[in-house]
């Protein structure tokens, strides 16, 4: 079957105004903050597979510390994410809503499911395919996630001594 040019077009046209009626279905039910980010359900569902796929190899192997580890780096990220300025968190809090809107993490991140059922390197590959998007746009976000991420990490001193950060330095007398 032969796709002409017209009928390609009436079917992106048609693509866009669902994903468009989708966008505004998200934003009627879950309306923006005004004072900041903030992160909901299927959201912080997503910031929980996140952080494992950029932190794997990092995180602590035993299933009880790793889930900690997990936790108190999404809370520090939460935290990092409402210290920046208002613009940027909406930015970010436009990310994530856009990332647990299911037709749009199905055609962004190619994951068919919700987010807590999604797997590690379903989500690794995903973050890798933003990585080295050809979009400009993509590669930014990725970045975004990427730094976040490992800011919050290693913003616990917990972990400065696997990169053999000494810590701030002590003020001369």
């Amino acid at each position: 079957m032969e796709t002409s040019r017209r009928s390609f077009l009436k079917a992106g046209a048609l693509a866009a105004l669902v994903l468009a009626a989708g966008g505004g279905i998200y934003r009627y039910a879950n309306p923006p903050a005004p004072k900041g980010f903030v992160l909901d359900g299927e959201a912080r569902a997503a910031m929980h597979a996140i952080v494992p796929a950029i932190l794997a190899g990092v995180l602590p192997t035993g299933t009880g510390a790793r889930a900690r580890a997990i936790a108190n780096t999404a809370e520090r990220l939460n935290q990092t994410i409402l210290g920046l300025p208002l613009a940027t968190q909406q930015e970010v809090q436009d990310l994530f809503g856009l990332l647990a809107l299911g037709p749009a993490r199905r055609l962004l991140t190619g994951i068919p499911h919700g987010w807590s059922a999604a797997t590690e390197p379903e989500v690794a590959n995903w973050l890798q395919d933003w990585r080295t998007h050809r979009l400009a746009l993509l590669r930014t976000a990725y970045q975004a996630l990427h730094d976040l991420v490992l800011g919050s990490w290693y913003s616990d001193a917990a972990n400065w001594a696997a990169i053999g950060y000494p810590g701030p330095l002590k003020e001369l007398a």
